[in-house]
């Protein structure tokens, strides 16, 4: 039998790009089990776009702007697929996506003799390039994302971002995590890393969440794999670069999130590895609110208030854990 999955959308003031992506589900080779669309109460078209579009199977209208956290949590908590794709609005994906990932699935991940602990294939992720805001993609092509990287500064991106399409990720490969933008998850990995039946840390509200799913999924024992046949475009609007243009409230939950991330998931390997660079980064980040991002500042406030929350979170997800620290910090270059 294939395997079934299920597509979850948050929408927010998404109309400019919801029907192109909504079109590109509908046009799968393997058609999805179910598509579930939660709309963050938009103010735009776009509930009347996933009402009229023949590909949903189930619209949910909140009332208030719950974050891409609690959206896609209520999203999965509908879908009946051994594997769900958490999907962004602004994303249009290549007809072949579900069925390349779906083929990809269910065959063991490729051994790995400098790692002595079982391995499970929990998150898939395709090759993500830009996309622009009028529907065409970028020309040359540009990659977008091919998985989640962590730097020693505790610092993580989207691996490739902004560089040519020009073959050097043309081979499948683990990588840390997968950007929720376009990530396959294993439903039995979604029941296990859940904490307190949220997989997405609701705290978070926007920005690293997916990161901070993959980090507690890695020492869980879930593997992420990138299969660069799986083909999709994503308009990219939040870039570190960019930082200037994005809203306010985005850059505060950035600050925010980068800290409870660690609370939450950093042992004391990882920090012999990225104790320097790291603390370098926070003095950066510091500094920066101080001088010129003063509305981030109440980050700083958000984290003391969420400390109690964060450290309860830790103790339930290191009591789980399946890998030890070496594992984990190999990963943070």
């Amino acid at each position: 039998m294939p395997v079934s999955i299920s597509v979850t959308i948050v929408t927010y003031d998404s109309a400019a790009f919801l029907a192109r992506c909504l079109d590109a589900v509908a046009a799968q080779t393997l058609a999805p089990r179910e598509v579930v669309v939660v709309d963050n109460a938009s103010q735009d078209a776009s509930v009347a776009i996933a009402r009229g579009h023949r590909v949903v199977t189930e619209l949910i209208e909140s009332r208030t702007n719950t974050g891409f956290a609690g959206g896609q949590n209520r999203a999965i908590a509908a879908t009946t697929g051994e594997w769900v794709l958490t999907l962004n609005p602004d994303v249009v994906l290549d007809p072949a996506f579900l069925a390349e990932l779906a083929a990809r699935a269910e065959r063991p991940v490729p051994s790995d003799a400098s790692r002595s602990e079982p391995r499970a294939l929990g998150t898939l992720c395709g090759k993500l390039l830009r996309l622009g805001p009028d529907g065409a993609p970028v020309v040359p092509p540009r990659i977008d994302s091919t998985g989640i990287v962590f730097t020693r500064s505790f610092r993580h991106l989207d691996r490739g971002s902004e560089e040519p399409d020009d073959g050097r990720y043309a081979v499948e490969e683990p990588v840390f995590g997968a950007t929720a933008a376009a990530a396959l998850y294993r439903r039995a990995m979604i029941d296990d890393v859940s904490v307190e039946g949220e997989f997405f840390d609701e705290a978070f509200f926007a920005y690293r969440e997916d990161a901070d799913v993959a980090w507690r999924a890695q020492l869980l024992g879930w593997d992420c794999l990138y299969v660069p046949s799986a083909l999709g475009y994503h308009v990219r609007r939040v870039l570190p670069e960019r930082r200037a243009d994005v809203p306010a409230m985005l850059n505060r939950h950035s600050v925010k999130n980068r800290f409870l991330m660690r609370i939450k998931n950093a042992d004391a390997a990882v920090w012999r590895r990225c104790a320097l660079h790291g603390l370098a980064r926070d003095a950066a980040v510091l500094g920066g609110c101080l001088v010129r991002e003063w509305s981030s500042l109440p980050a700083f406030a958000d984290v003391a208030r969420l400390w109690p929350r964060a450290r309860r979170h830790r103790a339930l997800i290191q009591a789980k854990r399946r890998r030890d620290g070496a594992a984990i910090a190999r990963w943070f270059a």
